[in-house]
Parts: C-alpha cells; structure tokens; sequence
C-alpha cells in the first residue's frame, strides 16, 4: 500500500520509486551496528561474538549465543554508550519482547552484589559503587562476566525464548532505555530469531486447538479411527442410556467435517453365527480403501465397511477380548484375552499362536519393529514381546509400582516407543524399553495418538468425575507433544465435562495434524478440534537508507491459522511509543522519505484469533539528496575560472561537484608547474589561456573565483588560488587536487600569465554569480517539486 500525506507521523505522501541500500561488507557491517533495534543479534557467525544496540544506541555484547552447557557456562558481556545517570541490571532473562521488561532473570535482581548469573553497573560516584555494583566507564562503557545456566530462579530456557540483557536497575523498573537484547541458545535449541517476530500475548508460532463442532450422532462413542484411505470418521459406540428410545450400540461412520452418519452398523454375528444388536467397543485398524476391523463384546471379531448391513465376523473361544490389533498378516489380529495373547485368523477364529504372559490385559504392536508391548498394570510391568519367536524378551518395571490405574498402551510408529498412561502420568518407554520420560498431568490418562507428519504425540486426559475429591473439576484435558524432546507442541486444552464415570476417552488425528478428534463418552459426543497458530513471521522488514524525495518500500509476511491481519506502525521517540500508520495494513508500506523520517523506527504487527506478533523495529535513515546529473549543469553558465597549479609536478584537478543541484563548472583545468597551459572558458564566450608559472608552490591547487583578468607577463591572476564560488551556490570551480608541493596558495598566490583574452570585469563578474545563483536556485527548485 502506499500511505496518504497527514495520516499520521512518518506516513509522507507517495513518490517515485526508487530505494537505496547500503553495498559491500563495511557498509553492511556499519548499517548493522547502527541501526539494529534492541535485542537483534547481529552477527551470523555464531562462533563470534553477537552485538546489539539499544534504543539510545547503546551497544551491547555478548562473547558466545549458542550451544551454551545447560548445567553452566560463564560468558563475557561487554557494553559502551551507556547513559552515566541510571543504573543497569547484566543477567540472563526471559525476553518478553520489545518495549516489554525482560523477567524473570537468572540471580533475580543482585542487590547484594554477591551474584555470578548477573552484575549491577552503575554510574561513577554512586553511592553504591564498590562491594555492591561496578561503575561504568569512560563512555558508558563496561565489560564483566556471568555465569548462566539452562534453569533456574524460575526461568527455563528450555521453555521460553531467554536474551543476555541489560534493564534498568530496582531504582527506575519502568525505564526501558536501557533494554538491549541479544537471543541465546542452550545446546540443543536454537537461537530466537528477529525474523520470527516477538509474540506479544502468546509466543509467536504458538499452536493451539480450539472446539469447531461436537458430534451427537453416535450413540456412546468408545473408540475412533479416521480412515486413511476414504478419510471416513469410524466411530464404535455403545448405547447411550440417555437417549432409551433407540438402541444406537454398533459402528457408525461419520462424516468428519459436520458428523452426519454416513452409515451405522449395528448388527454383528454372535456366539451362535446369529446377527444380534452389538457394540463396537474396541477398533483394530483399518481395511484397505474403506472400513475396519473390530472387536464387539464379549469375544466377536468383526469387519465391516460404510454401507454394510451388518458385520461379517467370528466369535472367539475363551475369556473376555480385552484387547485387539493387526496382526502379523493382513488376514490375522492379535488378540488379548486377559493375560493370553493370541494371533487369529479373521475368517475362521483359529488361532495360530498363543503366549500366555503372568498376567495383562492390555499391548500395543509395533509390526515395523517386530514387537508387542504388554501390560500388566496389577504387577507394575512391562513385557516386550517378540512378533517373530513369539516369546518375551524382557520385561520392565512401571514406575509407582503394582496396583496403577490402566489407561492405555500405544506405540509410536515413528520411533517405536511405547506410551503408557497410568493414572495421572505418562510413561514412555524408548524401543529398548528404557524409561526415558514421565508425562505428569492433572487428571487421568486414557489415550494417545500419533502424527507422524509432524513428530507429535496427543494424549486425552479425563477428569476422575468423583466432585468430592478436590483433585477433580470434572474438565479432562488434551496435550500435544514432541515425540523427540516431549516439549509441549501446543497450549492444553480443557475439555469441559470429560470425565472417566461412564467410560474411557479415546481420540483420532488427521494426519498433519489439522484437526483431531475426542469422544465423551459421559456426554455422548464427539468433538472435532482444530489447530489453529499464532502469527509467525516469515519475512521481516530491514533497516534502510534513503535520500531524501525517494520512495522507500518495507515488506514483512507472517504465517499462521487463521490467516493474520497486518497494520504498521511508526515511533519516532525511539520505540518508546508507536501508533498505527493510518490505512497501512497490507503487506507492504512504501512512502517518500523525507529528512524529518530520520531515524523513525517501523514494524509490522499481525494478528488473528491466537495472538498478535510484531516484527523487530527497523531504522529509517534519510539523508540529504546528492541532487541530480554527474554532469556540468550551471557552473559554465558564468566567466571562465582562473587555473591554479600544483607546486612540484602535481596533477591539477578540473571543477568539482557544488553542493547544491550537484552543479560544477565547465571550464578552469589545471595545469602542473611545468608550465603546460590550461584553458578557462567564459561564458560569454571570453576565452583565456593561463600558464602556470614554474616557481609557483601550492600544496592543494585551491580554486579560483571567477575568470577575472590575468595580466601578461607573469602577472598574479586577480584572487587565483582563492575559493571559487562561480557556477551555482556553493560550487567550486578549478580547483586543483591535493599533491603539490610547497605552502598553501593563497590569495593572489599561484601567478598566471595571460595570452591576451578577452577578460570580464569584477563587476560583471559579480553580476554573472548573482544570475547563476539565482538560475541554479530555480533549477534545483524545480527538480525538488517535481518528485512530490
């Protein structure tokens, strides 16, 4: 977008494009010292040191950003351009973004002056200079040591973003000039980036589900299975006593986005081959294309598809099925019947192999890694058991010991862990069955799934339902985490009225992600979930220089779900305050800069239902304008130009560029003191010829004022080697470069000898600088209008 005149500060009116940026590795370096808002690291190198600078241009350093040692590390912090009136807390902190006071710190707020994780600077004189604070130095300057570790003083930097920073000590708290940040990174993590942009309510990038519909059309749901072929929602539910005119026990497909049935399988055969009303209570995993495989109670193991009339299956032998899953071909499950494990053919309920274990009721196969975890939740244990000798391998102790709460058992078909949910905690298990995490959440553990799209494991949480127990509020809760770290990979969503009274929760993932799925069984309902993420930026606006009268262009682009919105917003104190450039909510904002933008400072905010994230503050530097042609423009407009020469050989140089409409003359070479001729042009058309004289010194050839009369014979030029002023206002004309030898020339010094042209006068000289001025003046004038 392109802002409007008088819309607010730093919103000038349009111009013609035309942006300049700084070139070349010194002038990329100075632009990044001087104009990178507080809390940009700015060196790329993270074997170097980072520098920042802060919204008084203090400059900040930090001697190492990455792969610090969690356990500690010391690192050296150097600083200069502080003010010597307030003091300043150094400390590893929490960075709540820009404008926004850095806390909680490492060593909290060193008062004492006995801390390692910070240092307390203040200015010379103060009257807590010595044991407790170390005084600034010349210039603001100041350089210690800290030592810093991943956690501690209730800041995890595992957690949240951390910056080495500078604040403003207990004595002005409110004081955010002294705020400079530069991002760290512990081993294992990554830097904060600028180009991520700082999250203001919630971190940027933050990932969260929130309710888009609840299902009501599938009776009591107990198990879900989103199919991977026909995208078909499979729903096993009992019969919801609520609803005692219809007996909706069975297998019902749903459409994922809206929940209508698409077909309900409600009978199954029994322990006679005879259809009977059954429930689905437990779903094995899916057929290729379309529908699944099931367990109805008490021992049937069933197929069907949308659109059957009833389910095609056999009823098993034996004790209660507790547990099912694919088996080890696609015409096999396996199947627990408390503490046996059997592997079935679907067709006929033979079994081909069975395991019988101490005890269990529940496993979870992992067929890529040629195992079965089972467990037996009385004893506190853990058996792996191998698909192919089907024996166990090995078996491991749960934590909490016999007598835990079943929740669930799953694998992750990624890393081939093992989840196991007990009471109100997690357990993973690593493929060699290694405890390598406990999950500890506020209510119950009933189910897990995995995306392997994106590494993220969801557990569904249950309140106990008991309201006499001050541990229960009757909401369950759902998780997200990484599969390799555990880190949270989602905000936890409460799940009003989940509770465990008439049945455990289960729950599906879309792959990638999008949108899960929980059941209720207590309410009957299935509710459809879907991710949404706050704003992160994936392109942000640079610091840039510009002349003035030219249009400048910044850009930044932010992702998340829902889409964000954009506006920009301007300071001009700094980044103390900001206000909304008005009309500016696209992604680009271009505008003419003008001298009085400079040093404005710029960002981008986007927002959507998340959260809002702001892009760091860039600087806006204007400078005069060069103004316009390389070429003579108006200098020959006046007399010829008296030449001055170099003392010893040395090279004369022509006329220069005036400084204002970039004007120089067109006549006044120069000439070496060898005696070579030099020509000076009038421009009335009067011509002269000047000859250095061979004795003539003169350090800097200094320029001449106008063409005025040289007299034969070696006779000094009127003013030669004085400042010119001839051409526009300010130009210089024939001057001579630096070289020669010998004292400076002065005026009336460097003598010239004519060759009898035709001179002007001083007067008409004179008359000729005033026109010229006056012509340049309105040439220049000219220009400047024509870019607004």
């Amino acid at each position: 977008m392109t802002s409007t005149p008088g819309t607010a500060p730093g919103t000038p009116p349009g111009g013609r494009s035309r942006l300049r940026r700084r070139a070349g590795t010194a002038a990329v370096a100075a632009l990044l010292l001087a104009g990178v808002p507080a809390g940009a690291a700015v060196s790329a190198d993270a074997g170097t040191p980072k520098t920042a600078t802060g919204p008084q241009g203090q400059k900040l350093t930090v001697s190492a950003t990455t792969g610090l040692d969690p356990a500690g590390q010391r690192i050296r912090v150097q600083g200069e351009g502080y003010g010597l009136t307030t003091g300043i807390y150094v400390a590893l902190c929490k960075d709540n973004g820009d404008n926004r006071v850095p806390s909680p710190c490492l060593g909290g707020a060193d008062m004492s002056g006995g801390s390692k994780t910070s240092q307390w600077i203040v200015p010379p004189g103060d009257p807590y200079e010595g044991d407790l604070a170390s005084a600034f130095g010349p210039g603001g300057t100041f350089d210690v040591e800290i030592e810093i570790t991943e956690k501690g003083d209730g800041l995890d930097c595992a957690e949240v973003a951390c910056s080495v920073v500078t604040r403003a000590d207990h004595r002005a708290a409110g004081n955010r000039t002294q705020d400079v940040r530069i991002p760290v990174a512990f081993a294992g993590q990554e830097p904060g980036e600028p180009g991520g942009g700082e999250g203001v309510d919630v971190p940027a990038g933050t990932v969260s589900y929130r309710p888009a519909a609840e299902f009501t059309t599938a009776g009591k749901p107990l198990d879900l299975l989103l199919h991977p072929d026909s995208k078909k929602l499979y729903a096993g539910a009992d019969n919801l006593l609520d609803t005692a005119d219809v007996d909706e026990r069975g297998l019902h497909v749903l459409n994922p986005e809206d929940g209508t049935s698409e077909s309900w399988i409600s009978q199954a055969p029994g322990s006679t081959g005879a259809l009977r009303a059954s429930a689905a209570a437990r779903i094995a995993g899916p057929l290729p294309g379309d529908g699944v495989v099931y367990n109805y109670p008490l021992r049937g193991v069933g197929s069907a598809k949308s659109g059957d009339e009833a389910a095609s299956g056999v009823w098993l032998t034996g004790s209660t099925i507790t547990d099912i899953a694919p088996g080890t071909t696609p015409d096999t499950v396996l199947v627990a019947q408390g503490a046996t494990l059997s592997e079935i053919e679907r067709a006929t309920g033979t079994a081909t192999r069975t395991l019988t274990l101490p005890g269990g009721t529940q496993f979870a196969a992992a067929p890529e890694r040629g195992a079965v975890w089972y467990t037996d939740f009385t004893a506190g244990k853990l058996h792996r058991v191998d698909l192919a000798s089907f024996t166990v391998t090995g078996s491991f102790d749960l934590p909490g010991g016999p007598g835990g709460m079943a929740g669930f058992t799953e694998t992750d078909p990624a890393t081939g862990a093992v989840w196991v949910g007990v009471d109100r905690s997690v357990l993973v298990f690593d493929a060699a069955g290694t405890l390598v995490k406990t999950l500890v959440g506020k209510d119950l553990a009933r189910d897990a799934a995995f995306d392997t799209a994106t590494g993220r494991a969801y557990v569904v949480w249950q309140d106990g339902g008991d309201l006499s127990d001050p541990a229960n509020d009757n909401n369950g809760t759902l998780t997200v985490y990484g599969t390799e770290d555990f880190a949270p990979a989602a905000k936890d969503l409460s799940l009003p009225g989940n509770h465990s009274q008439a049945g455990a929760a289960s729950l599906a993932v879309e792959p990638g992600g999008a949108t899960v799925f929980v059941t209720s069984p207590a309410e009957g309902r299935i509710t459809r979930l879907v991710r949404q993420v706050s704003p992160l930026v994936t392109h942000a606006p640079e610091d840039l220089t510009a002349e003035e009268g030219e249009e400048v262009a910044l850009t930044a682009e932010a992702e998340g779900t829902p889409e964000p919105t954009v506006r920009w917003q301007v300071s001009t104190d700094g980044a103390q305050t900001w206000q909304d450039v008005e009309g500016a909510t696209e992604p680009a904002l271009t505008f003419t800069a003008r001298t009085a933008q400079d040093g404005y400072r710029y960002r981008a905010e986007f927002r959507n239902d998340v959260g809002t994230t702001r892009t760091a503050a860039v600087t806006l530097t204007v400078t005069p304008a060069t103004g316009g042609d390389s070429g003579g423009d108006t200098g020959g407009d006046t007399g010829g130009t008296g030449d001055t020469s170099n003392g010893a050989a040395g090279t004369g140089g022509d006329g220069t560029t005036g400084s204002d409409g970039g004007t120089q003359s067109s006549g006044g070479s120069t000439t070496d003191g060898s005696g070579s001729t030099g020509t000076t042009t009038g421009d009335p058309g009067s011509t002269g010829t000047a000859t250095g004289d061979p004795g003539s010194t003169g350090t800097t050839g200094t320029t001449g004022t106008t063409g005025t009369t040289g007299t034969t014979g070696g006779s000094t030029a009127a003013a030669g080697g004085s400042t010119g002023t001839a051409g526009s206002s300010g130009s210089t004309v024939g001057g001579g470069v630096a070289g020669g030898t010998g004292t400076a020339a002065t005026s009336g010094g460097g003598s010239l000898a004519a060759t009898g042209a035709t001179v002007m006068s001083v007067t008409l000289a004179a008359a000729a600088l005033v026109g010229t001025g006056v012509l340049v003046h309105r040439r220049a004038r000219r220009r400047t209008e024509g870019a607004l």
